[in-house]
């Protein structure tokens, strides 16, 4: 039975419940209302799904992605940059599919093809996901006949395949010899731009990424408190509004508050605090590390080593967390590479050394007197 509600822009909205299913659509003149309804109504009872207005057209997999983001825009929640680029990369490869013919052994192949190139088991995991995703999209919002089962499936198996998995945690934690040689290397370096030397000294104490590092503003540092706000930091669930504050400490070797200070000076207190691309940040870095032979070392291992050192300074996990930004210990537990011989530093009493224990043991048990002797 279909519903028709004419909206104050003068649009006519049109609902069609019918068999426990709902659809609805608005239209500018009545007439065309009632044609889509009819037309849904019968295809609810011909296939038991109703087929809106804006599948019409729908024919291959790059068309429903298409309307994906197109949807994605119209709620306020267009894709980030990273998203985007993997469905406009998934929209190359499969975009000329067929939905009919988007089915198991279409998209192993595909999985196939893509680990031939090169992609690991956590990429093609990703490609997954946004496949599903975007195939339950179109099936749960506008009834279009794609199953979403056919991606489960052939997932499975990828991963049984060994071609879908998570990532492998890296435990790269530079050594202080290898930071001490960069961090010479820029600041004698007379055609280094940038301060990086000053940047991966800030990088270990903050622990913040590249684009932490370089967006944030003057009026975002509270000189009283010593504390930074970085803007809608990077979150799993809810990036938008995340503002969190982060405290400049002295704990990991360097000096974040100084560091900060001495921006202060050089920028005059005007605009970014780091005024440089991130990118560039990250191009420099690696070319440093090529030069200087420094193997299989990411700028972002420096967050690795800045959390890793907090932790070794003895702050608990939810204080660590506050520098980081981490929600999830299980997340945080992967930036943290702690060293066993560390938990020795962190002893509050010096421990005795072999001779000074027997000694000790000695005097309350003269027994122990032929130990000593031998030892």
């Amino acid at each position: 039975m279909a519903s028709f509600t004419q909206l104050p822009s003068g649009n006519w909205r049109v609902q069609v419940r019918r068999k426990n299913r709902y659809v609805s659509e608005t239209f500018r003149r009545r007439k065309d209302g009632e044609d889509w309804a009819l037309d849904m109504e019968r295809n609810i009872d011909r296939r038991g799904s109703p087929k809106p207005k804006a599948a019409a057209q729908v024919r291959t997999f790059g068309d429903i992605i298409d309307l994906h983001v197109e949807d994605m825009h119209e709620v306020g929640r267009p894709p980030r940059r990273s998203k985007a680029a993997v469905l406009e990369a998934l929209k190359e490869a499969l975009g000329t599919v067929k939905l009919s013919q988007l089915n198991r052994e279409r998209l192993i192949e595909y999985g196939r093809k893509r680990a031939k190139q090169g992609a690991g088991p956590a990429t093609l995991a990703i490609d997954f996901s946004f496949i599903r995703t975007v195939a339950t999209h179109a099936a749960a919002v506008h009834g279009i006949e794609v199953s979403a089962e056919e991606v489960r499936l052939a997932r499975f198996a990828m991963k049984h395949l060994g071609l879908v998995g998570n990532s492998q945690e890296r435990d790269r934690r530079p050594t202080q010899d290898e930071l001490d040689e960069l961090i010479e290397y820029f600041e004698t370096n007379r055609r280094q731009f940038i301060p990086m030397g000053r940047i991966v000294r800030y990088a270990v104490a903050t622990t913040m990424r590249q684009e932490e590092i370089c967006r944030p503003d003057w009026p975002d540092v509270d000189m009283q408190k010593r504390l930074l706000i970085i803007r809608d930091r990077k979150d799993p669930r809810a990036k938008d509004g995340n503002d969190q504050k982060v405290p400049l400490l002295n704990l990991t070797g360097y000096d974040a508050w100084e560091i900060m200070l001495q921006q202060r000076i050089i920028t005059r207190g005007w605009g970014r605090v780091f005024p440089y691309d991130h990118r560039s940040i990250s191009a420099a870095f690696t070319r440093a590390c090529d030069e200087l032979k420094i193997e299989d070392l990411h700028f972002h291992d420096l967050r690795h080593e800045g959390t890793s050192r907090l932790f070794e300074a003895g702050l608990t996990i939810e204080k660590v967390a506050l520098v980081t930004g981490h929600k999830d210990w299980r997340t945080l537990r992967r930036y943290t590479k702690l060293k066993p011989e560390e938990l020795h530093r962190l002893q509050t009493a010096p421990q005795p050394s072999l001779e000074e224990f027997i000694h000790t043991l000695t005097i309350k048990e003269p027994a122990m007197a032929t130990v000593r002797q031998q030892v």
